[in-house]
């Protein structure tokens, strides 16, 4: 089983991500490289924010996902609104938790915020496997995000 490496997989997402300005772009090359790099990973995606208290399908791997998510909903909606990490061992066990993908078993949600502080989106990891992410995943990935968009 594949597990990603965080110190090469930074390398390479500055080196893909260098110089590019456009928000598309660059979520499409972090999720990528993102859903390649670990077979924890089975939809990886952005949801952008697209008006009020309101997420939009954006660049994303792995099956259909969700086309809108409002801030009242789900994991991604509580990461939005509380605009703090979510990481769930049990997706079952969140109240509210909206099934895209009937295979999820647990899920990590990041905010990404623009360089004014700002959530510009989140970032969805869900695996098919329970209890899939740890705190140094979501640590490393906050980190490369704030690398990638809070600049």
């Amino acid at each position: 089983m594949a597990r990603v490496n965080y110190e090469d997989l930074s390398k390479t997402i500055a080196s893909l991500c260098a110089g590019e300005d456009d928000i598309i772009a660059l979520m499409a090359s972090v999720v990528c490289e993102l859903h390649h790099s670990d077979d924890r990973f089975d939809w990886t995606g952005f949801y952008r924010v697209t008006g009020p208290e309101m997420l939009k399908i954006g660049p994303y791997q792995g099956g259909h996902g969700c086309l809108k998510i409002p801030f009242s909903c789900g994991v991604c909606g509580a990461a939005a609104r509380l605009k703090a990490t979510q990481l769930v061992p049990d997706v079952e066990a969140f109240e509210g938790h909206i099934a895209c993908a009937s295979s999820t078993r647990s899920e990590l949600v990041m905010p990404v915020f623009n360089g004014t502080g700002d959530v510009m989106a989140v970032l969805d990891i869900d695996s098919d496997q329970p209890d899939a992410f740890t705190h140094e995943d979501a640590q490393a990935l906050e980190a490369i995000l704030a690398s990638v968009f809070s600049t």
